[in-house]
């Protein structure tokens, strides 16, 4: 007779053994992401494996696991027995997403004039507020990530899902173009104040005005990452030639 209390053979792994796994897999693909769009991992670099292992306190297994993500996102290429190194910007593909994001922008502000509550407009304000002390303290990454959550608060406050799923479809490949077009003192200070105008028009719900004012924003950006991509490219031609 079997012991019904018997453990058996085919018994899962501990859940909470597979949630802290899933947890690091989470944490490595993250912190990974934010040194792309940070610009700590550059375009084109080599990826330094053994380097971030020991930053992390992991094995090579998650890491690499973590680099197979990143590379199905298109912020990693992968080369059998080369490693992995950091993609390039495209400035075609750039151009044809910074089209598709202008519009997409540019209609959910609209909406959101129309849509957004009083606690929504109060929620970006501060969002707002926060971003321009982090600007004065020129911390770059805290305004980006202010940043972010107001051009997303507007989708979010748009109230359109299919609006959001292909704003999200674009985010990740976005995030590092928007980062880097925002390198320039006179391009931050730009910034900042577009987005003063973009606040009042939300405030006012001036759909008129805050479409226009949106894709303007998003158009200097693309303006800014090419210059910014056409700089890189000259000073590595530059390390090139000195090699």
């Amino acid at each position: 007779m079997k012991n019904a209390s018997a453990v058996p053979a085919t018994l899962d792994p501990p859940q909470d053994m597979r949630i802290v796994r899933a947890a690091l897999y989470d944490e490595v693909v993250q912190r990974l992401r934010q040194m792309i769009f940070e610009g700590e991992l550059a375009p084109g670099s080599r990826v330094p494996e053994r380097v971030l292992c020991e930053r992390f306190g992991i094995s090579r297994t998650p890491l690499r696991e973590a680099l197979r993500a990143l590379a199905s996102e298109g912020l990693i290429e992968l080369a059998p027995h080369r490693g992995a190194r950091v993609s390039r910007l495209s400035p075609t593909d750039l151009d044809h997403m910074f089209e598709i994001m202008e519009a997409l922008e540019a209609l959910a502000g609209e909406l959101a004039c129309v849509r957004i509550t009083e606690a929504g407009i109060a929620h970006v304000k501060r969002l707002h507020e926060e971003m321009v002390r982090h600007y004065r303290q020129r911390n770059r990454p805290e305004y980006f990530r202010c940043n972010q959550r107001i051009h997303e608060s507007l989708v979010q406050a748009a109230g359109n899902p299919v609006l959001s799923r292909l704003y999200a479809s674009l985010g990740d490949r976005m995030r590092r173009a928007r980062y880097m077009a925002n390198l320039s003192e006179e391009r931050w200070r730009q910034a900042v104040e577009e987005h003063e105008a973009i606040l009042d028009a939300l405030i006012r719900r001036d759909a008129a005005r805050i479409g226009p004012l949106l894709k303007a924003h998003l158009h200097h950006k693309r303006i800014a990452l090419n210059t910014a991509l056409q700089t890189s490219e000259q000073e590595e031609s530059v390390q090139d030639a000195s090699r």
